[in-house]
């Protein structure tokens, strides 16, 4: 990509900056902040703050319970935020948005609900070995209830699914669910999904997509991806914390069995037994997180007034420009596939330099970025490595803010050289 195309690209997103108050601030005296843990957490813009702070204003009530005027308008307000992740996935019904706290949640409901329903001794879930613990770990703890087994799908050396030994895993015969992330959290890559879930659904198995990297970044739509299962993160695209939501078929999520028990998920309840509620209610036990969905639908409403075709091209020409500087540094090692196969996420180490020193040299120049495992162990073991930096961009970051990053690196591979 040209630097005039970078700079038009940058320039575009830049007038959104001043939606989001929090980039404003200093970190310390002269020192503003340069804030680049988006994979983390994504700061959250005016529009969002304003929604959350008019619900609790104005209509702070519970939902599906009072026929009061408050009860009504919190109740519109949450199912009107229910169509908006409808849209913003591409899912046919309402009735297949199931809000949860978030994406981790979500892959826990598919794998209790429909893990423990479904899966027998000797059967097989493979993940991949780029998976973030939230799609590791709870396939686990269901597989071991179910006498089931987890298996890892290898990847290649450049971050790719290994699809010639996922199709042989996949010739077992035994393997009932496969989970994947679309984008992941360390590597970046982009999966190809649809190739990815047509495999799989070939020999008769379900799909869980971890979408909590991808739904931020770049449009989704759960069907032409065919996928089973889908989960995101509201944190992670501009909503308030403790806001998630999952997609599921509706046929399959109409099978499953309740997560968890409590009011607003029953149809009728006697101490002899107890009916469940319809979709989605069935999946929403208690008081849910009212103000979060309020946020996550003014989220949604803003990122879609933006366009994702325009974040992900803006993220993508900034990671290409970034990891062309990080390349120039002596010692840096980068992991995952090229600059035009990624989202705008980059993970790499520094010869001599450990990553939680890294981070704070770049926090002394007010640049917050991730150290440590990011919550995927099994692939840093993988390549050998305790901890990774990573740098990861949204949209009102900008071409200055990368070249700081870049220029501070540098800095501190010169400190650590002396």
């Amino acid at each position: 990509m040209s630097a005039l195309s970078l700079e038009q690209l940058t320039r575009q997103m830049a007038a959104h900056r001043a939606d989001f108050p929090i980039l404003a601030q200093m970190v310390r005296p002269n020192v503003p902040l340069v804030y680049l843990d988006n994979a983390a957490t994504t700061q959250k813009p005016t529009a969002v703050l304003r929604a959350v702070e008019d619900y609790y204003t104005h209509m702070n009530a519970n939902v599906h319970r009072g026929v009061h005027s408050f009860s009504e308008k919190a109740t519109a307000a949450y199912e009107a935020a229910r169509d908006a992740v409808r849209d913003f996935v591409g899912a046919t019904s309402a009735r297949e948005i199931i809000f949860t706290r978030n994406a981790t949640e979500a892959i826990n409901l598919v794998a209790y609900a429909w893990g423990l329903a479904n899966l027998r001794i000797g059967d097989q879930i493979l993940v991949s070995e780029m998976e973030h613990h939230a799609n590791i770990v709870p396939w686990q703890m269901v597989a071991e209830r179910a006498g089931a087994h987890v298996l890892p799908i290898p990847i290649t050396e450049d971050g790719q699914i290994d699809q010639d030994a996922y199709q042989t895993l996949l010739g077992s015969g035994r393997v009932r669910m496969v989970a994947l992330a679309h984008v992941s959290n360390v590597l970046g890559t982009i999966n190809p999904l649809a190739d990815l879930i047509r495999m799989a659904h070939e020999v008769g198995a379900l799909v869980t997509v971890d979408g909590a990297q991808s739904a931020p970044h770049m449009p989704i739509d759960v069907r032409a991806l065919d996928a089973d299962f889908f989960a995101l993160s509201g944190h992670k695209l501009c909503a308030p914390t403790g806001i998630g939501a999952l997609y599921g078929k509706r046929a399959l999520l109409e099978a499953m069995p309740p997560f968890m028990g409590g009011g607003s998920m029953i149809d009728r309840v006697t101490f002899a037994k107890t009916t469940y509620a319809d979709l989605p209610q069935r999946f929403e036990a208690g008081t849910p997180n009212i103000s979060g969905a309020v946020g996550l639908g003014a989220a949604i409403a803003y990122l879609r007034g933006i366009g994702l075709e325009a974040i992900h091209a803006h993220e993508v020409a900034l990671i290409q420009h970034t990891m062309a500087g990080l390349a120039d540094i002596e010692g840096v090692q980068m992991y995952g596939p090229s600059a035009d196969q990624r989202a705008g996420l980059v993970s790499f180490t520094l010869r001599g330099v450990h990553a939680h020193d890294l981070s704070a040299g770049l926090d002394q120049a007010g640049i917050a970025v991730r150290a440590g495992h990011h919550c995927a162990m099994p692939l840093h073991e993988k390549f050998g490595i305790a901890a990774s930096t990573r740098v990861s961009f949204y949209l009102y970051n900008t071409l200055e803010e990368a070249d700081h990053f870049v220029q501070t690196v540098a800095a501190v591979q010169r400190f650590f050289a002396r």
